[in-house]
């Protein structure tokens, strides 16, 4: 290795191997969801432990944003679940679409295998549950043992290593959005109590405006994110689960990038070809390093370049990259903080364990995922 490349550190050869956003994904995914369990067992300790009164009355604290005579409050715990979560579901309509489009799912032969699998890891638990709580007033959760975790199964398979075929984590991330999808489905369709009508009215106004924009061509994430609060705030007041804005809101983000492959390597070439011939360039090697501090010229070919790698990639995909590592590292941990804490209590766990409600929990995930 040449004596240029061993003056880097470790954490700034950010050139020196390349990564797919399916590995990238797989990566983040598998770190996440170990942090993901951490935060389970904190939970859980939090619950059962001295501190119980402190964890439930800060889930409990309210929180508003007010202005002027208008205020929206809500607590803590709302705020997570309602509020950062639909973030979460953002992500997962990129997701989604990006997969819908030019991944996983794009080929309608290959999207069969994990879209029929997904369907029917969702019916058959969703089936097992209710055939054993029939006619009980535990009967609505059928919805519980439907959702697959991609964060925890993802993170459990890869810490199998090799030992796990790629084609069997790109399979389960394939499955995993189709079940996604469904799980949104369910929860706005099946789970909103009461629906007011001017509100979601409000919603389809904002969702029709979102097409509009990708229609004309706006590549700005910022107008979409902006219209999809709005859209967001309407959905919580009409009734349906406001999450639901997250996933509509990503389905509107344009996928096709600014720029053809041709222009952008022609351009980029060009632009690396400047700035190889500038003087700074011919320094020695302990001078180049300090080249692009001190000439303005260099300064600016490297923010034209940037600016041509953002023109490059499409705001799908710069806007789920960038939302990704903040969604998986804090969203997360913070919704199992928030929901994982449920009180155990040894002497009654058997009774627990006995109930319907579990056992058809525990059939749907254990058996009913396997025969689906």
């Amino acid at each position: 290795m040449d004596k240029q490349h061993t003056n880097y550190q470790p954490w700034e050869k950010s050139f020196d191997k390349i990564v797919t956003p399916f590995e990238e994904f797989i990566h983040d995914e598998t770190a996440s969801g170990l942090i993901l369990m951490g935060c389970t067992l904190v939970a859980l300790f939090l619950a059962n432990s001295f501190l119980s009164e402190h964890y439930a009355h800060l889930l409990h604290t309210e929180l508003a944003l007010s202005l002027g005579g208008w205020e929206l409050r809500h607590t803590l715990h709302h705020w997570i679940n309602d509020g950062l979560m639909a973030l979460f579901f953002m992500v997962v309509g990129l997701e989604i679409k990006r997969e819908v489009v030019i991944g996983e799912l794009s080929d309608p032969r290959a999207a069969m295998l994990p879209i029929v699998a997904a369907v029917g890891g969702m019916v058959v638990p969703a089936g097992l549950f209710y055939a054993i709580n029939a006619g009980a007033p535990g009967a609505t959760g059928w919805g519980v043992p439907m959702a697959t975790d991609i964060a925890f199964a993802v993170g459990v398979l890869v810490l199998l290593g090799s030992r796990v075929p790629k084609t069997v984590l790109t399979f389960l991330v394939g499955l995993a959005i189709v079940d996604d999808l469904g799980a949104v489905l369910v929860i706005a369709i099946f789970y909103t109590e009461q629906i007011a009508t001017n509100w979601l009215g409000m919603a389809a106004a904002t969702l029709a405006l979102l097409v509009v924009l990708n229609r004309v061509g706006v590549r700005k994430p910022l107008p979409y994110f902006l219209i999809g609060t709005v859209m967001w705030f309407a959905m919580l007041q009409s009734g349906v689960h406001a999450t639901l804005a997250g996933v509509l809101t990503a389905l509107t983000i344009p996928v096709r990038p600014k720029f053809n492959h041709k222009l952008f390597v022609e351009h980029m070439s060009h632009l690396l070809d400047e700035l190889r011939s500038s003087p700074e360039a011919k320094l020695t090697e302990e001078g180049a390093e300090q080249c692009i501090i001190r000439d303005g010229r260099s300064r600016a070919l490297l923010q034209t370049l940037e600016n041509g790698v953002h023109s490059v990639e499409s705001p799908l995909q710069r806007l789920e990259h960038s939302m990704h590592i903040p969604v998986a590292f804090l969203i997360m941990p913070l919704f199992a903080l928030a929901n994982a804490g449920i009180p155990v209590d040894i002497s009654s766990i058997g009774q627990a364990l006995a109930h319907p409600v579990s056992l058809g929990v525990m059939a749907g995930l254990v058996l009913g995922k396997l025969l689906g």
